[in-house]
Order: structure tokens, then C-alpha cells, then sequence
């Protein structure tokens, strides 16, 4: 039983001022692996006002002093990878091989990319030859406010807090408290690094204590947020009194616009993201519109893919899916399951119920629906499983309408050897990142969206700019 009660507030591992537990589930096996506490008002006051204190001089630090640091983050994280990879099994259900060297991994990709943005980073750039004397200045927020969800940790803790240091700025992070563990041993790192005390805190609790008490603090000047739609609507409302900077990265319902013409792999590689990570990723290309030619195919691809994805328990080593992250998710995705059968969808693999021989934990059958109607509650609502839509179109405009008629906006994809095509499209589609052909988008480029699934702009410079404020500065003296 590990039991990590404490929280990390200005450079010191310390008790919460109340003790209140709360149970970490192994999503395996429906058991308790560990013990932490839920932070309060006061332990949250306590984190923001370390962070207020040591914001003047963590933002006045050289550029090249802040990079340093994260450069030693780097260093130790990578050392202690494999650490993280377990701690993210357990906590939330990946498949360790997996957890390793996607999901930890994903923590190490970022820092680098990072670094390589902030190397040519300009912190004061001239307006331009029409005002030789003006210069724009980009200042850190202040003290931010980082709530990072439990499908992604590390991924999302780090598109967080390594541009928040990078920019200037001093944080409190509230992880979920269902997948707590990587982000102490996140903190563990951080203090192995020297970072001044009060540059980065870390204090557990749920939405309504922690985040809440985050989200309303006068003194914290932006809250960087990835989560539920609903989530980020409560935190932009809580927000608005202090009228602090609130971004956004939210739920999404991914289209997947397949044309006759793709390419041999395109079906079985949609499939297949669709059902990584258990399904729990927002930009999850989980509907598939397939051109009515290939649509009979692909019904048989997906089926394929669907019935030899393996599914087991989160330490077994192999290529797997793991189960879903708690008994809340596994039943919203049940119940999903059997709106779909109930409203006419096609059920063509999986269903209801655990997959054959696992009669513990929180497991989900890959299902895949085909015949699905625009309209229905699978193919509107985010379901966050590993459950696939199939959906026929016949011409490119029914394609774009379908893809675009959603309150969400994160990714969508186009398979299609029509280049023309693919660009057109690229253009239409309403989201924050579109994905062609399988090839994923390049290192630093931002992750975000649009519409109900936020505005937040993460990675490269965009995501080091989220956490600086823009000075105009006219009269400037000297070149």
C-alpha cells in the first residue's frame, strides 16, 4: 500500500492542515493501491501565497537561468521513467509496456520540444519598421493555476507547468485525485532539480475543494485547465469574478474522414487509434465516415481490428488495452453502449459487458457500431470508451456537414490520396488540428481546439505564449 499523504508547498513536503483521505484505485483489479490526502482552503491558500512570494524573483531570473532548470528536469525525469511508467499503471490502467513508452514518454517528448522552442524565444521584439520606437514586451501572468486530468498525466502536467517555468510564472498543481501518483513523483523530480522554493507547489483535491479554491483565489492570475467540457465551464464561471486568464482544453469528438481512395492501412489505422489508451483521449478519431464504396470494407476492418485488440490487466507486458480508468467511466461508457443498441445503431463487435475471462476490473469491449445516423447519442456525445461510429457519406460536402454538426472542435482526420481534397478540407473542417493520412503533426506544433472543446493553444511557442502577457512599449531608447 503506498500511502502519500503529504503535499509539496514552497520547496517542503508537508501535512494537509486537515487530514482527509482519499483511496487510490488500481482500475485492474477494483482494489486500493494507495492512500492520499485532499487538500482544503487552507492548504491551497498556503501553496498560492509560496507561490505569490516567489514569483518577483523566479520572474526576474535569466531566461537562460529558467532553461537550466528544465534542462535538469529533463535529465532526471528520463532517469526515472520507467518509475513513472509504473506509477501511471497503476494509477490509471495503461498497460505498463505501454505507460512506459507512450505515456511517460509523452512527459520527456514535451520538455524537449520545449526547450528546443524556448532556445530562440524572444522576450522583447520591436513592433516593426513603422515604429522603430515601440517594443512588445511578454511578461509572465503571475501565479497560475494548473488542473490536469487523469487520461494523459504527465503529458498534460508537462504542456502545463514546463511553459509556466519557462515563461516566468509560479504555480500550484492540482492533479486528479483519481490518478494522483505521477504528478508527486512529478514533484519529487522538480525538488531533485533545486528549483527556489514556492516555484512550484503541489496540492491533491478534487474539483469542488482544490480547484474551486484555485479558480476563485484573488491572487492566482491564470488557471490553464484540461478536463470535461462541463468541468471548464464551472472553472470559466468560478473564474470570471477575479476576471483571471482562463485556457481551456477540453472534450472532443473526433471525425475521421475516410474517401474510397485512401490508402490500404487507413481503416485498420483509425480503428486502432481509436481504441489506444482505452479509448480516453479527447482528440480519439472515434467517428468514421467512410465514402459508401469502402463502406462495407471497413465495416469488416474495424470488426477485425476490434475482436484481435487484446484486453487486459495494466501490469501484464504486451501490446494491449488496459482497463477504463474507474467504475464512474466504466458504466458511463455501458450506458452509452446501450443507447447506441437501443437507438438502432448496428452492433458489429463487443457490446455490453466485460470482455471473456476478466471478471474484475474496470474492462470495456472494443465495440464498433456501423449504420449509425447523425443524431444519435453516440455519435454526438463524447463517450471516452473504446467504441467506434461508422457512418456512411456519399459525397465530400455530406462528409464536411456530418463532421462539422458537433459543439466540439479539438481534431479531425482525413484519409485521401487527393491532395487537393485533403487541403480543401483541412481548411473546412471546424477544429483546432486536423491529421491527414496517418502522419502526425510535427514537433512544437500546438495542441487545441475550438467550440466546446476550448481555445487552449499547447506546445512549441504557442504553449510557452499562454503564459505570458503582452506589454506595448512606445518611446524605447536605443536599438
Amino acid at each position: 500500500m503506498i500511502e502519500k499523504r503529504d503535499f509539496y508547498i514552497n520547496g517542503r513536503w508537508v501535512a494537509p492542515a486537515t487530514p482527509h483521505d482519499c483511496e487510490v484505485i488500481d482500475p485492474s483489479t477494483e482494489e486500493v493501491c494507495a492512500v492520499i490526502s485532499l487538500g482544503a482552503d487552507a492548504d491551497t491558500d498556503a501553496a498560492v501565497a509560496a507561490a505569490k512570494a516567489a514569483l518577483p524573483a523566479w520572474a526576474g531570473t535569466a531566461p537562460a537561468e529558467r532553461l537550466a532548470y528544465v534542462e535538469k528536469i529533463l535529465e532526471i525525469y528520463k532517469r526515472r521513467q520507467a518509475e513513472m511508467g509504473a506509477a501511471i499503471s497503476l494509477e490509471m490502467g495503461a498497460p505498463i509496456d505501454m505507460a512506459v513508452s507512450d505515456q511517460a514518454e509523452a512527459g520527456a517528448w514535451h520538455i524537449r520540444n520545449f526547450i528546443t522552442a524556448f532556445k530562440d524565444f524572444e522576450f522583447l521584439r520591436p513592433l516593426g519598421p513603422q515604429a522603430p520606437q515601440t517594443r512588445i514586451a511578454l511578461e509572465p501572468v503571475g501565479v497560475v493555476g494548473l488542473i490536469t486530468p487523469w487520461n494523459w498525466p504527465m503529458n498534460q502536467v508537462t504542456l502545463k507547468a514546463i511553459p509556466a517555468l519557462l515563461a516566468g510564472c509560479t504555480m500550484v498543481l492540482k492533479p486528479s485525485e483519481i490518478a494522483p501518483l505521477s504528478s508527486l513523483l512529478f514533484a519529487e523530480i522538480v525538488d531533485e532539480a533545486g528549483l527556489p522554493p514556492g516555484v512550484f507547489n503541489l496540492v491533491n483535491g478534487d474539483g469542488l475543494g482544490v480547484g474551486t479554491r484555485l479558480s476563485t483565489h484573488p491572487d492566482v492570475e491564470m488557471i490553464s485547465f484540461t478536463g470535461s467540457t462541463r468541468a471548464g465551464i464551472a472553472i470559466t464561471k468560478a473564474a470570471a469574478d477575479t476576471v483571471k486568464r482562463v485556457c481551456l482544453e477540453l472534450g472532443g469528438k473526433g471525425a475521421n474522414l475516410i474517401f474510397a481512395d485512401a490508402d490500404e492501412g487507413a481503416v485498420r489505422r483509425g480503428a486502432r487509434h481509436c481504441f489506444n489508451n482505452s479509448g480516453q483521449s479527447c482528440n480519439a478519431p472515434t467517428r468514421m465516415l467512410v465514402e459508401r464504396p469502402l463502406y462495407d470494407r471497413a465495416i469488416d476492418i474495424a470488426r477485425e481490428v476490434a475482436e484481435t485488440t487484446r484486453v487486459a490487466p495494466a501490469h501484464e507486458t504486451g501490446a494491449h488495452i488496459g482497463p477504463v480508468v474507474s467504475a464512474a467511466q466504466y458504466d458511463k461508457i455501458q450506458g452509452l453502449i446501450a443507447k447506441g443498441i437501443e437507438e438502432g445503431a448496428r452492433l458489429v463487435a463487443g457490446g455490453l459487458g466485460r470482455p471473456d475471462g476478466l471478471n474484475r476490473g474496470y474492462f470495456v469491449r472494443p465495440t464498433v457500431f456501423a449504420d449509425v445516423v447523425p443524431g444519435m447519442t453516440i455519435e454526438k456525445e463524447e463517450i471516452f470508451g473504446p467504441v467506434l461510429s461508422i457512418i456512411p457519406f456519399d459525397t465530400e460536402e455530406e462528409a464536411l456537414a456530418i463532421a462539422n454538426d458537433t459543439i466540439y472542435g479539438l481534431t479531425n482526420y482525413v484519409q485521401s490520396q487527393d491532395g487537393e481534397r485533403r487541403n480543401r478540407l483541412a481548411r473546412r473542417l471546424k477544429s483546432g488540428m486536423v491529421e491527414m493520412n496517418g502522419q502526425s503533426r510535427g514537433a512544437g506544433a500546438p495542441f487545441g481546439g475550438v467550440k466546446s472543446s476550448g481555445r487552449a493553444r499547447e506546445g512549441g511557442h504557442w504553449g510557452i505564449e499562454e503564459f505570458l502577457d503582452v506589454k506595448a512599449i512606445s518611446g524605447w531608447h536605443g536599438a
